[in-house]
């Protein structure tokens, strides 16, 4: 093997390691949400102003709280000004006439560690994606879209890191915390697209007459981004209701948006099965396009049950991050598929 090929074999594997730990981070982040974790720092990048986090409120000025609400009132201050820059004034004057967004909750030793954890990680992963950008410089000579997307994907983690900044300074406004699941979604699809096209020159099977597939494929990709959507948005009006409610009492005070959000994962289901059957059908297709075939039914059938779990036994916690990273995996492997698809050769192995 010449010294070309281990080169491009380190930089997928690292990229497939940096593919994995942002959905790690996802994980991670989905634990922070159901903990109530997400202020648990209510400062940024610091916790508390310092890079070691507090363990007792000892540790902290009797007035903690008026500092960091003064410290979030100046950072969403600017905030506004670049929403009104852009013309978004209904957003900035929501911001602006909200003043839930600067209460400051109590000190909590458990969810600032599980919130500094969630920021340690997120760190780690910039530099892995810093890494992969790095490595993909090799390729600037032979396929300069492979350097150009990995130095996206790493200014786009930075804009996510100031992103997530805006998350504290709001106090969790709802919103933003869809932007903040968005834009994780579109780096993960980026570093996907590195590490496929990295990988292009050994693909070796052809196969012909995919069009259905391929289209049943890309119509299940683009509805699994609104149910995304509304499953983050449901898990805001769960956010809401668990000042008001007990946790068994959380369902059924949910709107018409859980009602849609629960039928369509039947829609999905679905189109994964009837997927699934044409590539069964299909007695060409090689092993590994039928593999993730069947891993997307199964992500999907362990998405739909992880719901019906959450539905029917009062939301437990340990539910939500496995749901939530359920839902985005599946998106992540639709993309990759169809990626595959869209070459003329697939791997037969």
């Amino acid at each position: 093997m010449n010294q070309k090929a281990i080169n491009g074999r380190s930089f997928r594997r690292f990229s497939a390691v940096t593919v994995i730990a942002v959905y790690l981070l996802i994980l991670i982040g989905g634990v922070v949400r159901t903990t109530g974790s997400g202020m648990g720092c209510p400062d940024w990048p610091k916790c508390f102003g310092s890079w070691v986090p507090p363990t007792d409120v000892s540790e902290l000025p009797a007035d903690y709280k008026e500092v960091y609400a003064q410290q979030r009132a100046e950072k969403n201050e600017r905030f506004v000004s670049y929403l009104s820059a852009f013309g978004f004034d209904d957003l900035a004057d929501q911001i602006s006439n909200d003043p839930s967004i600067l209460i400051e909750g109590e000190f909590n030793a458990r969810k600032t560690l599980t919130e500094y954890i969630n920021r340690l990680t997120g760190a780690l992963i910039g530099l892995l994606i810093f890494g992969t950008f790095v490595m993909s410089i090799r390729y600037w000579k032979t396929d300069r879209t492979i350097t150009v997307l990995s130095f996206i994907a790493f200014v786009l983690v930075g804009f996510q890191g100031w992103i997530g900044s805006i998350v504290v300074s709001t106090n969790l406004l709802h919103w933003m915390i869809t932007l903040h699941m968005l834009l994780a979604l579109l780096i993960v699809c980026l570093l996907i697209y590195v590490y496929y096209r990295s990988k292009s020159e050994v693909l070796t099977y052809n196969i012909e007459g995919t069009g259905r597939i391929k289209t049943v494929l890309l119509i299940s990709f683009i509805a699994t981004l609104p149910q995304i959507v509304m499953g983050t948005q449901v898990r805001e009006t769960i956010d809401i209701l668990a000042d008001s409610f007990a946790r068994v009492d959380w369902i059924e005070n949910l709107g018409l948006e859980f009602l849609i959000h629960r039928s369509y994962s039947i829609l999905l289901l679905g189109l994964h099965l009837y997927l699934v059957w044409l590539l069964t059908l299909k007695k060409d297709a090689p092993k590994s396009l039928r593999l993730f075939g069947a891993v997307m039914l199964l992500i999907v059938a362990a998405e739909v049950l992880s719901g019906v779990i959450m539905a029917y036994f009062g939301v437990p916690a340990a539910m939500q991050p496995i749901h939530l990273l359920l839902g985005t995996l599946i998106f992540g492997v639709q993309y990759y598929v169809l990626l595959l698809l869209g070459n003329k050769k697939l791997q037969t192995s």
